[in-house]
């Protein structure tokens, strides 16, 4: 483990939190009595251990996972019945904190790995549309009910719609039909549909082996290069923009080393 990193992040009763030997931290919601279903203390949870993790040096990978049954069911009923007792401004608020967590993970700068089993409802298909890789256990149901309880997606869509794309947004979101992990697979929610949950930990082994073998910063660096130009048009600022951040890369200490290590033939530094 990096000794530069912390011991520990921000954990709850509602979300458990760790940084294992292998420099990656892993979150579990933990509220499987109530399928990990949100409240305003598992956002905020949520929210708070995605920063923290931003600001940390040396961590290699994010697995966020559900305790029990589920993987989460979306908004707590009781907090929805609560909410919908408050004012205008009180809900505009809510809905930006509810936000601010699901862009916490979206732009967390290091790659998160999700897993979804059981129930994936509303805000559950949210966060696994944030991740960076996405696993669906064979069992997982995925549900975008919102239309059901009379109203919509809203803040959970921008993270969703870039996920499967609007053709497959129009169907699910009105007709708030159930869909399976294949299918899942099939939109482009999830990378892999994946039979058992040791299955699942095979592939995320997988995975983490493989970012541990690239370089962190070109990592992160690549992560920002699909937020800032995935359906941008290709201008001449956009190519002179690219070219200077190859330029910037070749410069970094990670560039040198990476080319040295392999004209040495020798495994990099990093």
């Amino acid at each position: 483990m990096n000794d530069n990193i912390p011991a520990s992040l921000p954990t709850s009763d509602v979300l458990l939190a760790e940084i294992d030997n292998h420099d990656v931290a892993r979150l579990t919601m933990n509220r499987p009595e109530r399928h990990n279903a949100f409240t305003p203390e598992l956002i905020a949870a949520l929210h708070a251990a995605f920063d923290a993790i931003a600001r940390m040096k040396g961590i290699r990978a994010v697995v966020l996972k559900g305790e029990g049954r589920s993987f989460s069911a979306g908004a707590d009923l009781g907090y929805m019945k609560e909410a919908g007792g408050w004012d205008e401004a009180e809900n505009i608020a809510d809905g930006q904190r509810l936000s601010d967590m699901l862009n916490a993970i979206y732009t967390c700068p290091v790659p998160t790995i999700a897993v979804a089993h059981g129930a994936v409802y509303g805000g559950g298909v949210g966060l696994i549309a944030c991740a960076d890789l996405a696993i669906a256990i064979q069992t997982a149901q995925f549900r975008l009910s919102e239309i059901r309880l009379g109203i919509t997606p809203a803040t959970i869509s921008p993270f969703v719609i870039k996920a499967i794309g609007a053709r497959h947004a129009r169907r699910y979101f009105m007709t708030a039909e159930p869909f399976s992990a294949a299918e899942a697979r099939r939109i482009g929610l999830v990378h892999r549909a994946l039979t058992t949950s040791g299955d699942a930990d095979q592939q995320i082994g997988e995975w983490i082996e493989l970012l541990g073998e690239a370089a962190p910063g070109a990592v992160r660096d690549a992560k920002t290069l699909i937020m800032d130009y995935a359906g941008e048009e290709i201008t001449d600022e956009l190519r002179t923009d690219s070219a200077n951040r190859i330029a910037a890369r070749r410069a970094d200490p990670e560039g040198k080393e990476g080319l040295t290590a392999f004209l040495e033939k020798r495994a990099p530094k990093w």
